[in-house]
């Protein structure tokens, strides 16, 4: 049975949001102040039809949108959903009753992820690669992708050859694909580990169309060539499953803007460091402790730097931050602190952090939740925030990274 609702506001996921008599009702693919026909199912609708639109309504731009779960706002014009990514962190960080001053959101170019985690699933009719439908479990075979670099996205019928083999009867299974220096990094999970006779299709057939490396659940099958990254000055042979910034401009921006709050900083500590995102570029201008608990990314880190001349000394420290944050005493040492944790923040490294004289802070976040609890807490410790800035690292989505940037009063 179909309910006739009016759009009042975008929600913090992407949806459109109906406010009925009962309560708030999210709708995928419609924007503020339109009228639409839905089916509703508890607080969650499908849009049958649309009604009235907005005038902030515009064409898509992938064939796939609204079968793809990948994206969520390509419907949107793009200053007005730029102001929403922007609400998105104000919100968080006014929640916490923070001051601040917030600089316009860094945009990002389509086309520009350099990585991708496809859905794969081998059916009588052949094998399924791309993405979930939104909200589902159905897998939508893709031809194209709108925020995925075109080196992956050109290569979409090559990486079907190799996970062709790859796959177990109809059992579903994920393929990570990164574009690296030395040609795509595939990094498979869930699938089973290829036989003797899988493995002599697939050693010929990586060589063949020039992949760099497969793995399953981080265990190297093949590497034809170790993928690379270069960091600043730094070229990093990636260890399967590294974290890396979505897009390459976007992390070139964070570093900037963290390097340039750095002016005066002789002795750095970058935390949760991983590969060395921000540790190899600040190391060109100040010595930096790298501190990160995965040991292949540090030791990748400690590889990279070997061979580099004109880096200031670069130290590093497997330390798991979560149960052993670096004490206040030890950060003393330092003149700049960047810490760029997971999605849960770092309240505990914070409370650290806030009882230090570390004179500058750079805090990197993708959820702006933590990050304003984070901020909470060094602020109360007697930190300013300087500037707030937004990063549309994640095109079209609801997630939007961000940089503050803070001094010790």
């Amino acid at each position: 049975m179909s309910l006739r609702v009016t759009i009042n506001a975008m929600g913090a996921g992407g949806d459109g949001v109906a406010q009925l008599p009962d309560g708030q009702v999210f709708v995928p693919f419609t924007l503020p102040g339109e009228v639409a026909n839905v089916a509703r199912d508890k607080n969650r609708a499908s849009l049958m039809a649309l009604l009235e639109t907005s005038e902030q309504r515009v064409e898509p731009a992938c064939k796939h949108f609204e079968d793809c779960g990948g994206c969520a706002l390509q419907h949107w014009e793009m200053s007005a959903y730029q102001e929403w990514k922007r609400s998105l962190v104000a919100s968080s960080l006014d929640g916490r009753g923070l001051k601040y001053e917030m600089a316009p959101l860094v945009p990002c170019a389509p086309q520009s992820r350099r990585r991708a985690t496809f859905a794969i699933r081998k059916t009588e009719a052949g094998l399924l690669l791309g993405f979930n439908r939104h909200q589902s479990h159905e897998l939508i075979n893709i031809s194209e992708c709108a925020v995925t670099v075109p080196a992956i996205i050109s290569r979409l019928d090559d990486l079907r050859k190799v996970a062709i083999h790859l796959a177990d009867g109809a059992k579903p299974f994920k393929l990570t694909v990164t574009d690296t220096e030395s040609g795509l990094d595939l990094a498979a999970s869930g699938c089973p580990k290829p036989e003797d006779a899988a493995r002599r299709i697939l050693t010929p057939l990586m060589m063949d169309l020039g992949f760099a490396r497969l793995s399953i659940d981080g265990e190297i099958i093949l590497e034809p060539k170790k993928p690379l990254i270069t960091f600043g000055k730094v070229p990093v042979n990636i260890p399967s499953g590294s974290f890396l910034q979505a897009t390459i401009e976007a992390e070139e921006a964070m570093v900037a803007l963290v390097i340039g709050h750095f002016k005066k900083v002789k002795k750095a500590a970058d935390l949760f460091s991983g590969v060395g995102t921000f540790a190899l570029r600040i190391a060109e201008t100040m010595a930096v402790h790298a501190v990160e608990n995965d040991a292949p990314a540090l030791a990748a880190l400690d590889r990279g730097i070997r061979h580099v001349q004109g880096l200031k000394p670069v130290t590093h420290e497997r330390r798991d931050l979560f149960r052993r944050p670096i004490l206040y005493k030890d950060l003393n040492a330092y003149q700049g602190v960047v810490f760029d944790p997971p999605r849960a923040g770092a309240e505990e490294q914070a409370m650290q952090i806030a009882k230090s004289s570390v004179p500058k802070v750079a805090a990197v976040s993708c959820n702006p939740v933590t990050l304003a609890r984070d901020l909470a807490i060094l602020v109360k410790g007697g930190y300013k925030i300087d500037k707030i800035i937004p990063v549309d690292q994640f095109l079209w989505s609801s997630h939007v990274e961000t940089v503050a940037l803070l001094s010790k009063k």
